[in-house]
């Protein structure tokens, strides 16, 4: 009997380890723009996708009046795309000087903002999903991110 005690108790213990084991997590990459689109409407925006042959796409959406584009970067072709740009700007609010947008920059770490070539306050977030790409729980969560920088950004570009 001291025998299959001393080995059912170490076949036991790596079941037990097996078990408790997580699951793994989806991981989502920019080269599927439906599935970028989907984790858009999950979060309760609406989403479209923009595809032209030869262009890269991109997905126009809005929330809370705000309209943003997803933009898919660093592709082969229009196609299997590594990274995402979160984008927005205004352009009623031309008069937003240097100095105020790189106050932005040195107090904000996660989206930069600039003005664009016609003078307009734009707010940028790149997001990298090369390789395998990252869990969808995470990705959703950068565009909880990005709707804060948002709401942040439009607040600060028309403050008085």
């Amino acid at each position: 009997m001291g025998r299959f005690l001393s080995r059912a108790i170490p076949a036991a213990a790596a079941a037990s380890l097996l078990a408790a084991a997580p699951a793994q997590a989806e991981l989502v990459n920019a080269a599927n723009p439906a599935a970028i689109k989907a984790i858009v409407e999950s979060q309760g925006w609406p989403a479209t996708l923009i595809g032209k042959p030869g262009d890269d796409p991109y997905i126009e959406s809005t929330r809370n009046g705000l309209k943003f584009l997803v933009l898919f970067m660093n592709c082969s072709e229009g196609r299997n795309c590594k990274t995402l740009q979160y984008y927005m700007g205004f352009s009623d609010a031309k008069g937003v000087s240097f100095e105020k947008l790189n106050q932005w920059n040195k107090e904000k770490r996660f989206g930069r903002a600039y003005r664009d070539n016609d003078g307009d306050p734009v707010l940028e977030m790149d997001v990298d999903l090369d390789f395998d790409g990252i869990p969808r729980q995470n990705l959703g969560e950068t565009f909880n991110t990005w709707a804060s920088l948002m709401d942040s950004f439009r607040a600060f570009v028309f403050e008085e």
